[in-house]
């Protein structure tokens, strides 16, 4: 009974082992997917914390001192060039042009009397000078009065939105008060930071006439409708920070921009005749990328990388690989460094075009 017993169990472990070595057969002809690191012309997007403003935006402030006896428009309201948008009191004002025009008229009488004198050597040629003079100081005085006068008639000087009331009808205003802002949203001037390196860069491709097209991400994350170009770069890089403000301008049609927004430019730099490699196909050991290159005796050996870039899905390879070199694409985790395996080749061109396909 004992030796039936052993010969049973001799045999559930023979066929475990059979069952183990057939199975790590099927592990280990297990094919992998490969590729080819691929010689390409692209873009890579660099991301810029910016502030937008309009490209004008301004205080409206009263010019003379009284109260405000009228608010023509709205907070919000879209204005013309030229529309009345407050007005001050102007009785006291309207009370000195009239003193004013009876200066004037006082003293044309007076010029008029003494010439006919002067042309009848009554008077001398002084007296008729001192009476132009002073009609000459009336008709400036009534200039200076018609100004102050129109003073109190606060108008848009270009079309714009009105902002916020910082009065209210009836306020006593000092002269200089500020009443509102006025915003020309038509086109809006977006300021953003760039380092000196990416500067150097910008520079080298302004010359030949690319990357002065910018696009901006908004706030909610969406693209704005048009693209804006980069009208200006200031004068000193900030030596805190070592950067360099740039400005972008952008066509505003729908005045969905306002003056104050934030937002995220994306400015493209085209890179020639690049090394591209999928992300996937790398590992980090110690913060260094590898990957896993398959040579001629299918066997892979981990090596290092250097990475010029950072693309979506996509790294720049600047070191460690050559264009014909075959890379491990998937399964990374699956083989060990020096490993002999079976894998299939997939063109480097098709990968980069179907990266979602390939995908973890």
């Amino acid at each position: 009974m004992k030796a039936i017993q052993i010969v049973l169990g001799l045999s559930v472990l023979l066929a475990q082992a059979g069952c183990g070595s057939e199975h790590e057969k099927e592990e280990h002809g297990e094919r992998f997917l490969a590729t080819s690191p691929l010689r390409t012309d692209t873009l890579v997007s660099r991301d810029y914390v910016c502030q937008i403003h309009s490209v004008q935006h301004i205080e409206m402030r009263a010019l003379e001192r009284g109260y405000l006896d009228g608010i023509y428009v709205d907070e919000g309201q879209r204005v013309q060039e030229g529309q009345m948008m407050f007005q001050i009191r102007p009785i006291l004002y309207q009370a000195e042009v009239h003193r004013a025009e009876a200066e004037v008229e006082f003293a044309a009488i007076e010029y008029k009397n003494t010439k006919a004198l002067a042309d009848s050597n009554v008077v001398s040629p002084n007296e008729l000078a001192l009476a132009g003079a002073r009609l000459s100081k009336a008709k400036a005085e009534l200039a200076m009065a018609q100004a102050h006068l129109g003073f109190t008639e606060v108008r848009a000087p270009f079309d714009g939105i009105v902002g916020r009331f910082h009065v209210r009808k009836g306020s006593l205003l000092d002269e200089g008060e500020l009443l509102t802002e006025l915003s020309d949203n038509s086109s809006m001037w977006v300021y953003f930071n760039v380092p000196e390196s990416e500067y150097l860069a910008y520079q080298r491709n302004s010359e030949a006439e690319q990357g002065k097209k910018v696009r901006l991400k908004m706030a909610n994350g969406e693209e704005f409708e048009t693209p804006g170009e980069i009208t200006a770069i200031e004068s000193d890089f900030n030596n805190t920070t070592g950067n360099i403000a740039f400005r972008a301008t952008f066509s505003n049609p729908h005045a969905l921009l306002r003056h104050g927004e934030t937002g995220n430019i994306l400015m493209d730099t085209p890179l020639k005749d690049v090394l591209v490699i999928p992300q996937k196909a790398t590992f980090e050991v110690l913060d260094h990328r590898y990957v896993f290159v398959i040579g001629d005796d299918s066997v892979v050996r981990s090596r290092p990388i250097t990475i010029a870039q950072e693309l979506q899905h996509l790294f720049v390879i600047s070191e460690g690989l050559e264009d014909n070199e075959r890379i491990l694409l998937e399964g990374l985790r699956k083989v060990k460094d020096k490993e002999h395996i079976e894998f299939h080749m997939v063109p480097a061109d098709s990968v980069v075009t179907h990266l979602s396909l390939y995908a973890e």
